[in-house]
């Protein structure tokens, strides 16, 4: 793997390390419930809930790289830029933006199945 020096080198390798759409879409499921149990949270005020976000949201990624996309997560190397690129991966889905992003990495798009 590469030394990234700037989130803006790391965005294109993490969506290559993505590539497939069931690993996005894993990616995706996860982030949401991560999203939704920190909404529970804050609604109820049961702030317990919060320690399920790690493993609501690192359950589906991680199952997703070893099962799919047969790679070695980038959280391993760089956890604070995963993260990140997690949630704009997410919120480029959820905007419809997500297939520009992939195009401009050289992520050939196929079909989700």
């Amino acid at each position: 793997m590469r030394d990234y020096r700037t989130f803006q080198e790391f965005w294109p390798f993490y969506l290559r390390e993505h590539s497939r759409p069931k690993t996005r879409a894993f990616h995706y499921a996860g982030t949401t419930l991560v999203v939704l149990i920190a909404v529970a949270a804050v609604a109820t005020g049961n702030w317990w809930l919060l320690l399920a976000m790690p493993v609501a949201g690192y359950a589906f990624a991680w199952a997703s790289h070893a099962a799919i996309e047969r790679n070695r997560p980038a959280t391993f190397t760089y956890p604070a830029w995963s993260l990140r690129a997690d949630f704009k991966m997410w919120w480029y889905w959820l905007t419809g933006r997500i297939g520009r992003e992939l195009d401009a990495a050289g992520v050939k798009q196929e079909a989700q199945k």
